[in-house]
């Protein structure tokens, strides 16, 4: 069935919506690991202390519990996300495949916060297997995130379905399609993902070891740390400014080269943000990373993400990969489609 009207209009709307409630179900969950709430449900899961919902007798357990409910909620977002993109777009469209990516990764978010409680790896245990599933569940949430914000993106350049359009400059971004331009937006992704990784465990060091002062942090930084994760404090800030720096070189690359207005658009927005973070940064050290920069920290971290992701899907050209056709018709040529939507001839 094709989309007809304003439905991708609409869908666009909803898929941004359940964006921004997965951003702040994950932020939420900042809230659990910097408070040590982890365990506020005991070693039950999907149940809250054994029970569906829970006797609330301490805050670590309404911390947890409405965590919990929070990303249940989420389950259904998405799980609507899903329907209405396999109900109304055609088999083997963008739209549909970005929505079953982002089905996939609600499922396994959930399996790998449930691994944390199973395993015992929350409050204040620090082991190897904690580091490995909270970089397993940052990587999640990533790819999480980048199918959602994908989903809108694609169901806002929809155009007449089953219109074969030819890739063109205009639309793609930029001028020239280089290989080193892509492999630096590679590499921006990917790096993205470490910074997010070492952050996160650089966030469990100061929530599990606090410095007393920025004296005591720069000393356990350089000699005697109570933790191996806590010498992530000073390698997480050299990665991030090096990270930081090659998207500012890719946001002026594009505001210099691209064609497309939304190119320009995301590139001004990543230059921004990149610029925010570098502040929060600095403002986290010399805080000493209390709980409100935290979250901001993460909150601009997120939407630098996004945006990158929306930026290297305009870049690449990845809406003219996905032709809106039917499976098993020709596609129309050019002159066909235009002759298919000219308007009636008066005589």
């Amino acid at each position: 069935m094709n989309p007809t009207g304003k439905f991708p209009k609409t869908f666009a709307r909803y898929a941004w919506i359940v964006l921004g409630y997965n951003v702040a179900v994950i932020l939420w969950g900042a809230v659990v690991r910097s408070t040590g709430s982890g365990a506020g449900c005991g070693d039950h899961w999907p149940l809250c202390g054994g029970n569906l919902i829970p006797r609330i007798q301490k805050l670590a357990t309404l911390i947890e519990f409405s965590h919990r409910a929070s990303s249940g909620v989420d389950v259904l977002l998405v799980a609507g996300l899903v329907y209405l993109a396999f109900r109304r777009f055609e088999r083997g469209e963008l739209v549909r495949r970005l929505a079953a990516a982002a089905g996939f990764f609600t499922i396994t978010e959930g399996l790998v916060g449930a691994a944390l409680v199973l395993f015992g790896e929350v409050g204040d245990r620090v082991s190897m297997g904690r580091v490995v599933i909270l970089s397993l569940h940052l990587v999640n949430t990533f790819l999480l995130l980048a199918s959602i914000a994908l989903v809108a993106w694609a169901a806002g350049k929809m155009r007449h379905s089953g219109l074969l359009r030819e890739p063109s400059e205009s639309e793609g971004g930029m001028p020239e399609r280089k290989t080193a331009i892509y492999f630096a937006y590679g590499a921006g992704l990917a790096g993205m993902l470490v910074i997010a990784i070492t952050g996160t465990l650089t966030a469990l060091a100061d929530t599990l070891f606090p410095a007393r002062s920025l004296a005591q942090g720069f000393s356990w930084d350089f000699s005697n740390a109570p933790s191996p994760i806590v010498r992530l404090r000073i390698i997480h800030p050299v990665m991030a400014v090096l990270l930081g720096s090659l998207l500012v070189a890719l946001a002026v690359y594009a505001l210099s080269t691209a064609t497309s207005a939304a190119s320009k658009r995301l590139a001004g927005w990543l230059l921004g943000l990149v610029a925010l973070q570098f502040m929060f940064g600095l403002i986290n050290v010399l805080s000493l990373t209390p709980l409100w920069m935290q979250l901001l920290h993460l909150l601009t971290a997120d939407l630098i993400w996004i945006t990158l992701v929306l930026l290297s899907a305009e870049v690449f050209g990845l809406a003219n990969a996905y032709p809106s056709l039917h499976e098993g018709e020709q596609a129309p040529s050019l002159a066909e489609a235009a002759g298919t939507y000219a308007l009636p001839k008066h005589p």
